[in-house]
């Protein structure tokens, strides 16, 4: 009894304490290379932006005549998407955020902090732009959402999103209790119906991280005008390789390819 006992209980309890690592990946940026990237990049503005709680916080902004916030995945450091997003966007602006404990902010991640950053660096960035879309890929996903609950968008691009992290959770782990250990639970899909703005959902439909139907049971629960693209044969990780990819990202923003 006292070995299952220690199974039975042990193993949840472990997990409990373990899901921060579980869920969130943070890619630090040393300094030096934050520095060599802003010099590299004179068009680049590296920002920084104290949180309420005093939290450093940091993103990369490039210039343009609309706005694209975007909100990477759990184990992404942004500033790759410096030259891809100008290039693929041309006269779009980004603000790539760095997650607390990634890049060059500071403080740990949980969703409670993610979620009131995100708000903080729209606030911010609304100042300058009229019209602002939200991009958020895999975990980002649940960070973009919770920001277009609150603050009005020109439309949403979710790559690879979820339910919520409790189902997908259930999915990886159907022995264990998630619905009560789980702390982060960006719960998407009961936003989902609130939110009016358009949605371009990029779905992989070989996920192996998120399998496609927590994907469609958002996509089903949004409250806007909505397009779903699939991306066949691609996995969690591949989804930009698709030739499909950033041609219907710029059809979304109402650019034309180049």
């Amino acid at each position: 009894m006292t070995v299952i006992a220690i199974v039975v209980i042990g193993i949840p309890l472990l997990m409990y304490l373990a899901q921060d690592s579980l869920i969130f990946h943070p890619q630090p940026l040393a300094e030096a290379r934050r520095v060599q990237i802003a010099a590299q990049r004179p068009s680049v503005e590296s920002l920084f932006m104290d949180a309420a709680d005093g939290t450093r916080l940091h993103a990369w902004h490039v210039r343009g005549n609309s706005l694209i916030i975007y909100f990477g995945g759990n184990a992404e450091e942004v500033s790759w998407m410096l030259e891809e997003g100008a290039r693929r966007t041309p006269g779009i602006g980004w603000l790539l955020v760095d997650y607390r404990g990634y890049g060059s902010s500071g403080g740990s991640p949980s969703e409670k902090a993610l979620t009131e950053d995100a708000l903080r660096w729209y606030d911010q960035m609304s100042q300058q732009y009229k019209t602002i879309h939200l991009f958020g890929r895999s975990l980002g996903s649940g960070v973009a959402v919770q920001l277009a609950a609150q603050r009005p968008v020109a439309g949403v691009i979710l790559v690879a999103p979820f339910d919520s992290l409790v189902e997908v959770g259930k999915h990886h782990y159907p022995f264990l209790p998630v619905n009560w250990m789980l702390r982060h639970r960006f719960d998407s899909v009961a936003l989902a119906p609130t939110i009016k703005a358009p949605l371009l959902c990029i779905v992989a439909t070989d996920d192996e991280i998120i399998p496609a139907v927590h994907s469609k049971r958002l996509y089903d629960a949004w409250g806007g005008e909505k397009r779903w693209l699939g991306l066949e044969g691609a996995g969690h990780n591949s989804t930009d390789d698709a030739a499909n990819y950033w041609s219907s990202i710029r059809k979304f923003l109402g650019e034309k390819p180049s």
